[in-house]
């Protein structure tokens, strides 16, 4: 639903450009194909890509038109005539590294040497403002229009994302630790999809800081979007170390059945974490940390007292461990950003000290 909407209301926006583009050449008594053409392809997901794609589909455009003109002066109508225009206006607009405007730069030499008879410094002139036009319309109505703004969207998949990870934190563990035998490539699937949609989320991010750095009438939100940001980085990692803890070898584990009991009630409740944001206590968190902690050094303990010969792999009760420890920090982390936020400024300062 959420990418229905996105993709509807841009459309919606491509109608509205093509619609106050064709008037405004109707107007001007210019054919409009070509400034509906420069408007469809003018609607970016945020006004600063319609700006900056702008300014190299001009000259992009000018180039395919510049081509259309000469060759028909050369050859007039005829089938060289569209192959030589769009293959120089390609080249050009490659060399020149205009790659934004080069589709709408080909398709604009293609269809002038169809309408260009004569006048052929008139019709250059005239292609240039239709140009203009539908890039000038298809800016404005990207900036005017429904303005992009993916804050709430972002909201909605970060928790999405936290709620999903705790599922598959909670599911990997149990099959780890109790059912060895279960085929792990579907949960596997369902780590690549959650990697997938953090991507996602993460370009929608992308789209919103390009937004806040241009003037709006939505206010910029500016620590609001910091604070996702650093969020998404906490769920990053998290996604990573947990297709760390899908690849352990589940046979091996060692440990009791009172230690796997342990060790499977803080995985539940870090899962409910990040499935229930509100049920999220620190200090109940911090106990859960100290204890999964303590086990890990004990364990650490065990290994190199009991082994004359150290191996050279760490076993896997300590990667588990180690693994669910820094998800447990991550967790820490990402609901509490600005705790990380004022550590690593007073280690700066301390630094500058």
């Amino acid at each position: 639903m959420r990418n229905f909407h996105f993709h509807g209301i841009r459309i919606v926006k491509t109608g509205i450009a093509i619609f106050l583009t064709a008037i405004i050449c109707e107007w001007f008594h210019w054919p409009p194909v070509f400034a509906v053409i420069t408007a469809i392809v003018t609607i970016e997901p945020t006004v600063s890509d319609s700006i900056k794609k702008g300014i190299v589909r001009f000259p992009a455009s000018a180039i395919g038109s510049a081509y259309a003109v000469f060759f028909i002066a050369l050859f007039g109508n005829s089938p060289i005539t569209y192959t030589l225009a769009a293959v120089f206006t390609i080249l050009t607009c490659y060399k020149l590294n205009l790659h934004a405007g080069l589709l709408v730069a080909t398709l604009t030499a293609v269809a002038m040497v169809e309408v260009i008879h004569s006048n052929y410094l008139i019709s250059f002139f005239i292609r240039l403002g239709t140009t203009t036009t539908g890039l000038l319309v298809s800016t404005a109505v990207n900036m005017i229009v429904f303005r992009p703004d993916y804050r709430k969207d972002i909201l909605v998949s970060i928790q999405n994302i936290g709620a999903r990870a705790g599922t598959i934190l909670e599911q990997t563990f149990r099959t780890i630790l109790y059912d060895e035998h279960t085929n792990r490539k579907i949960d596997r699937v369902i780590i690549h999809q959650l990697n997938k949609e953090i991507m996602k989320t993460e370009t929608l991010i992308r789209f919103q800081r390009d937004e806040s750095n241009l003037p709006t009438l939505l206010g910029g939100d500016h620590e609001g979007l910091l604070m996702a940001e650093r969020q998404m980085a906490y769920l990053h990692n998290l996604d990573y170390h947990l297709g760390n803890l899908d690849y352990l070898p589940s046979n091996q584990i060692s440990w009791s059945n009172s230690e796997r009991d342990i060790i499977m009630h803080a995985v539940a409740e870090l899962a409910n974490d990040l499935q229930h944001p509100a049920a999220y206590n620190s200090e109940k968190h911090q106990l859960h940390l100290k204890n999964l902690t303590d086990l890990f050094w004990r364990n650490n303990e065990e290994i190199t007292n009991n082994n004359e010969i150290h191996p050279t792999q760490f076993p896997p009760e300590l990667v588990m461990l180690y693994e669910l420890i820094t998800i447990y920090n991550l967790v820490d982390r990402f609901y509490n950003p600005e705790r990380t936020s004022s550590h690593e400024k007073s280690n700066t300062n301390s630094k500058t000290d």
